[in-house]
């Protein structure tokens, strides 16, 4: 069958030669943006989980998975928080004992881009040398008015500083952005991907905003809607599929809140409908990922 998107999950199939399932771990830590050393209250669409409302344990994530995927292997990913935010001891400790475990092929951690020091760079490198292992910045957007906006707390210079840093290291890098952000226009949500697409990084997230429970937006922005269909978002992420270079891994196309916590927009639950939506859609345009992408240079 014709691949339309080069998807995580197809990549690490090739990678590995087997399908590849990604655990959420929760590595127990926290974030400037919670602890008071840059903010409080974290960035104002994350739920108290801090962005991992499905993260667990090793052990508890194979149980549930391996009746489905017997033969799957199994990445580390540490995903709520900031998992670059704490000593270099303390971080070599839970990579080692996630990376220990013969079941775990390789590690995936989601940081900040303000969360990358020297030693921190240091042992990432280390780690990069002997194990497959890629690292996950949270952008959302590149324009500041947002940024101050969702209480981000850090530059879009910084973002750049820690794209040159990994890149030097050769550590795959994936960014995330976040769609529907108040205030934000098609062209802005399609200037920050260009903006991404340009940094020349391994793969790009896109999510679906989620007003959630226990967030920042819960108060002020429970009814917002970010796209009013889920039709239209379909159609959106499409045109973006159009513009992301082929050779970009794509690791996600929507959000994934879970209902009970879940306050708008009241369709994104349904995650298979929008992937089959997007699939459907390049399909009928006879369209695939790259085909209107050009090289230029997207300036802020």
């Amino acid at each position: 069958m014709e691949q339309l998107i080069n998807s995580v999950g197809a990549y690490l199939k090739r990678e590995f030669g087997e399908k590849t399932v990604k655990l959420s771990i929760d590595g127990g830590f926290t974030c400037p943006n919670r602890d008071g050393s840059k903010g409080t209250g974290g960035c104002l669409f994350c739920s108290s989980g801090g962005g991992g409302d499905f993260a667990s344990t090793i052990e508890d994530q194979i149980r549930l998975l391996s009746e489905k995927w017997p033969k799957a292997q199994y990445l580390a990913y540490f995903q709520n928080h900031t998992n670059t935010y704490a000593p270099v001891d303390i971080l070599r400790r839970k990579y080692k004992e996630a990376l220990d475990n013969p079941l775990i092929s390789g590690i995936a951690i989601a940081t900040r881009p303000d969360c990358l020091s020297s030693d921190v760079l240091d042992l990432l490198s280390e780690i990069n040398e002997e194990n497959y292992l890629w690292v996950e910045l949270g952008l959302q957007t590149i324009h500041q008015k947002t940024a101050d906006l969702i209480n981000r707390c850090y530059d879009l210079s910084v973002f750049d500083e820690a794209v040159a840093k990994l890149s030097q290291r050769n550590i795959r890098t994936v960014v995330h952005l976040i769609l529907g952000l108040p205030g934000e226009s098609r062209e802005d949500m399609i200037r920050s991907v260009q903006y991404v697409c340009q940094s020349g990084v391994w793969g790009i997230k896109l999510h679906l905003l989620n007003i959630v429970r226990g967030s920042g937006m819960e108060k002020d922005y429970s009814d917002y809607q970010p796209f009013p269909s889920l039709e239209e978002y379909v159609n959106f992420v499409c045109d973006l599929i159009e513009i992301i270079p082929e050779e970009m891994v794509v690791h996600r196309l929507t959000g994934d809140a879970p209902r009970k916590i879940l306050l708008s927009p009241e369709w994104s639950y349904k995650k298979r409908t929008i992937l089959n939506g997007i699939q459907n859609e390049l399909k009928r345009r006879g369209s695939r990922q790259g085909c209107r992408y050009t090289k230029k240079i997207i300036s802020v």
